[in-house]
C-alpha cells in the first residue's frame, strides 16, 4: 500500500508534467513573488499557470515548507495537561508497533492503514479525536461533528486518571478499524 508521502511525490510528478515546470522552478517563482499567505500563493499559481486548485494548493504547501520550514510542530502542552498528553500518547503506543505518529500544526495524527485518531493538547484538557463508525456518542464519548469533521467522536482528557478502561477500549476499537 502506498504511503501518504508516495502519493504526494506522485502528485508533484504529475504537476511537473502537466505544467511544464519543475517543482524547484515553481518554488522559486513563489519566492520571487513575495507572497507568503497560502490563499494568495494559490491564487497566483492558478492565475499565472492555469493550475487546478489541488495542484496550486500542493505547490503552495511545498513552497512554504521549503522557504520557511515544515509547519508541523505540536506545541508543548501547558503544565496542567502535560502528564495527560504524555499518558494518552503512551496508551496509544501500547496498542501496536505499526502506528505512525505524524506531528501536525497543533496536534498529532495517528495512522495505521489510515488515520484512526488524533491527540491535540489544549489549555485545560487534551482532545482525543477518534474514528468509531457506528458507535453512538454518549457520556464522555462526545460527537465530534461540531469540533472536527474528520472524526466521529471526541473525548476530553483532563488528567491521567481519565485514561481508564473505557477510553482504552475506544482507542483499541479505533486502532483495529484503522
Amino acid at each position: 500500500m502506498p504511503s501518504p508521502e508516495d502519493g504526494i511525490q506522485s502528485q508533484l510528478r504529475n504537476i511537473e508534467a502537466a505544467y511544464g515546470r519543475s517543482i524547484d522552478e515553481l518554488v522559486a517563482d513563489v519566492a520571487a513573488s513575495g507572497l507568503t499567505k497560502h490563499p494568495e500563493v494559490v491564487a497566483m499559481l492558478k492565475e499565472r499557470y492555469g493550475m487546478a486548485h489541488g495542484a496550486a494548493h500542493r505547490v503552495s504547501l511545498v513552497a512554504r515548507d521549503r522557504l520557511t520550514g515544515p509547519q508541523s510542530s505540536v506545541p508543548t502542552p501547558p503544565a496542567p495537561v502535560l502528564a495527560a498528553y504524555e499518558a494518552v500518547l503512551g496508551t496509544i503506543a501500547a496498542l501496536g508497533d505499526d502506528i505512525e505518529r505524524l506531528p501536525r500544526k497543533g496536534y498529532v495524527s495517528l495512522r495505521r492503514r489510515k488515520q484512526f485518531a488524533m491527540v491535540q493538547p489544549g489549555a485545560k484538557w487534551v482532545n482525543l479525536g477518534l474514528i468509531l463508525p457506528g458507535v453512538e456518542p454518549g457520556g464522555r464519548l462526545e460527537s465530534a461533528a461540531r469540533w472536527n469533521a474528520l472524526f466521529t467522536h471526541r473525548v476530553r482528557i483532563v488528567s491521567v486518571a481519565d485514561i481508564d478502561d473505557e477510553v482504552r477500549e475506544w482507542l483499541r476499537e479505533a486502532y483495529l478499524a484503522g
